[in-house]
């Protein structure tokens, strides 16, 4: 079955259908969300609360070829709120309760952290555009209408959010 043939059979109750979407985006959802917040933890609980409001609004969904990008805008918003719950934790309650910890090889670990430090020096904005586009996997009109700009200017940002990236990094 395709995307769209998933997301219609889930929208008529078909709840392995939805599943199955779950499937195919749970890795970038989880992607996008780990390096947006910084926090395995926080990035889980996001997706899992991004998935069931998915779930509780598909049939507001008015284009099932729409999925991808309605998934990432209500993704980007619990991230958002996600963001300002963090700022409200680590100023109530000492910060090192709140390290990542991961249990992975220190090489992978490395480059993890070395992407974490090189997305840090953008701006907010064009950290969202960077992580929709390069781990969501979204075109850039799709990023344009959830972040408010135009495809030509996500596209310009994104060029030079690269390039920042890959001087930051080399």
């Amino acid at each position: 079955m395709t995307e769209t043939e998933l997301v219609t059979a889930a929208k008529s109750g078909d709840v392995d259908a939805f599943c199955e979407l779950y499937e195919i985006h749970k890795r970038k959802l989880f992607n996008y969300a780990y390096y947006k917040l910084g926090n395995v933890h926080d990035a889980e609980d996001v997706v899992q609360d991004c998935m069931m409001t998915a779930f509780e609004q598909l049939n507001k969904l008015r284009k099932p070829e729409a999925f991808s990008s309605w998934i990432y805008t209500i993704l980007y918003h619990g991230c958002v709120s996600a963001v300002k719950e963090q700022i409200s934790r680590r100023s109530n309650s000492d910060i090192n309760l709140y390290e990542n910890i991961i249990s992975y090889d220190n090489e992978a670990e490395f480059a993890r952290e070395e992407l974490k430090q090189a997305l840090n020096i953008l701006t907010d904005n064009d950290k969202n555009i960077v992580l929709l586009c390069v781990v969501g996997g979204l075109k850039s009109g799709e990023v344009a209408k959830i972040i408010g700009l135009t495809a030509v200017n996500v596209r310009q940002r994104l060029h030079r959010s690269l390039h920042k990236m890959r001087n930051y990094l080399s």
